[in-house]
């Protein structure tokens, strides 16, 4: 898959097979099926939420509440149909069918497989079922909209993090790149802005991973396999495009007897887990992409789909995905994250509160950065 930038579009390329396989269904707490929360009765519009998986948190702890409490907020009498695809393209392509049969007036898709998630959006715009993108971009297929950040300014904003961490500004530097997965479009825009930045300062790869599924358990496994390769002082430090991958490479480097905190490893996403690391100092960063913000940007623009009044004026660009037209699109702006604005950002905005942070094991390194 290629990555162009061109202002703020984005240009996706690819085609990957498609195949389809049955779904289950679950009550509104369940993770997996399709379900249905409603605020109104049985003609109540109907919006159909598809997200790709629970490994990483925010998922279920962000996205999900804050997209339905939206939709609450515009459309009191609508109807959220929910499902979570759990990494199986196949159970996605389901789910959209069941949601359609449903009597879903739009779809919101965070597609499992970019690539193949055209299939979901011919199909549904075939049945006059407008699709938003939500945060990775399907390719290939016509969308009435999309919403998401600018993925190489956050490999950029990753990169430039660790260089301002590696010995010499990173000039002769060494590092393991342990990146996303390759079925998820902005992965390789991350890879790429990640590289535009260290490339050009000097920076050695000596190892170079894409992860799938963004699997933790996986970035530990090629975390082990880069130690084993390059040895514990033949890399200075670690990329990685997200916070529950930094977290198994953590876990390596621990297995290893390496001091995570004598090897900068970056993240994305501002689990939790990932700002407690940071205030230990064995992660050196994430991204906060406005995860909040997205969901209900997400919500403003299926709301008026689903009433049949078209795409809403709140879209400030257009990018391009491989298919006839280019698509109405929102990209918000993303912040880098360590110690020093845990409080001026995740604490303000509400994204994580102070309790969940400051556990007992990290109560002295909260007090030392001021959060409270």
């Amino acid at each position: 898959m290629s990555f162009i930038r061109t202002g703020t579009a984005v240009v996706l390329a690819g085609a990957l097979a498609f195949g389809a396989s049955a779904c289950g269904s679950s009550d509104d707490d369940g993770g997996g099926g399709t379900t249905a929360s409603s605020g109104g009765g049985g003609d109540a519009p109907k919006i159909a939420l598809l997200l790709p998986e629970s490994k990483t948190a925010r998922y279920e702890n962000q996205d999900r509440p804050s997209f339905i409490a939206k939709v609450r907020e515009l459309c009191p009498d609508c109807e959220v149909i929910y499902a979570n695809a759990e990494q199986d393209a196949a159970q996605q392509q389901q789910q959209a069918e069941q949601a359609i049969t449903n009597g879903a007036k739009v779809l919101v898709v965070d597609a499992v497989d970019v690539r193949s998630a055209a299939a979901i959006a011919t199909n549904a715009r075939a049945r006059d079922v407008p699709v938003v993108s939500y945060a990775r971009l399907i390719d290939g297929a016509d969308l009435d909209a999309y919403v998401s950040i600018d993925p190489f300014r956050v490999g950029q904003q990753q990169g430039e993090a660790l260089l301002r961490a590696l010995p010499g500004g990173g000039s002769g530097a060494r590092i393991v790149m342990i990146n996303g997965s390759p079925t998820d479009s902005n992965s390789a825009p991350y890879k790429e802005g990640a590289h535009d930045v260290l490339d050009r300062a000097g920076v050695d790869v000596v190892k170079e991973y894409d992860t799938p599924d963004w699997s933790p358990d996986r970035a530990q496994t090629e975390m082990e396999q880069a130690i084993t390769s390059a040895g514990k002082d033949g890399f200075d430090g670690v990329y990685s495009a997200n916070d529950g991958m930094a977290g198994g490479a953590i876990a390596a480097l621990k297995a290893n007897g390496i001091d995570p905190r004598s090897k900068p490893i970056t993240g994305q996403d501002a689990e939790v887990a990932a700002l407690q690391r940071i205030l230990a100092g064995e992660q050196l960063m994430t991204i906060y992409q406005p995860i909040n913000e997205i969901a209900s940007t997400a919500a403003e623009l299926a709301v008026p789909l689903a009433r049949g009044e078209g795409v809403p004026s709140i879209t400030t660009t257009e990018v391009d995905n491989n298919s006839s037209r280019r698509v109405p699109s929102v990209l918000l702006d993303t912040i880098v994250i360590t110690r020093d604005n845990i409080q001026d950002v995740i604490i303000r905005d509400g994204f994580a509160t102070a309790d969940q942070i400051c556990t007992d094991a990290y109560k002295a390194a909260c007090d030392a950065a001021g959060i409270r």
